[in-house]
Order: C-alpha cells, then sequence, then structure tokens
C-alpha cells in the first residue's frame, strides 16, 4: 500500500483532467463541493454520498476523564464530533472483494 495524501490539488486536477473544464473551473467545483458539506455538517446535518459513506455528527455529552500523566481527574466539556462511516460498497472495494460478492 502506498502512503500518498491525496489533497485538494489532487482532486482539482483529477476533476480537470476527468471531466474537461478548465483548471479555475475545477478548483472552483471542488472548493463548492466541500464547502457545501462543511455548511452541512456545521448545522448538524448527516451528509450521505451513494457509494461512499456518511459523515454523521454526534453530540457527546460532558464526563469525567483523566490525565494520563498525572492521573487527576478532569470534567471533558460538551461537544460535537463527526464521524464518516463508509458504506458496504466502499468497504468491499478497499478490500479488493468484487461488487455482489456473496462472503461466507
Amino acid at each position: 500500500m502506498s502512503a500518498k495524501t491525496i489533497t485538494r490539488a489532487d482532486l482539482c486536477e483529477a476533476v480537470y483532467q476527468k471531466v474537461g473544464l478548465s483548471r479555475t473551473e475545477s478548483a472552483t467545483l471542488v472548493e463548492l463541493v466541500l464547502k457545501e458539506i462543511t455548511d452541512c455538517l456545521e448545522r448538524g446535518e448527516t451528509v450521505k454520498l451513494s457509494s461512499f459513506g456518511s459523515f454523521v455528527v454526534r453530540k457527546k455529552g460532558q464526563r469525567i476523564g483523566r490525565n494520563p500523566k498525572t492521573g487527576k481527574e478532569v470534567p471533558i466539556s460538551p461537544r460535537r464530533v463527526m464521524v464518516f462511516k463508509p458504506s458496504a460498497i466502499l468497504k468491499q472495494r478497499i478490500n479488493g472483494e468484487a461488487e455482489g460478492a456473496v462472503q461466507e
């Protein structure tokens, strides 16, 4: 497996190569899509991309944590966290399984 990280620039270049828009238009398109996803998540909405997965915002309540260095208990304030849940199709693809293959 390679350790390559895909950047915004890489996504823009892929759109440029595959869709045929100009580089500027490709960059604008990628930015608009990412902004829309970000805006939806900020509002607490779930973003579901068919055959890819879902980005879900969850609320975590206040809890007591522990400082690992001192062992002292510390309150952890309530917050929202985002999780990604890959679709079954994406899981199959990253594991090299053919679509529709039956698992035993």
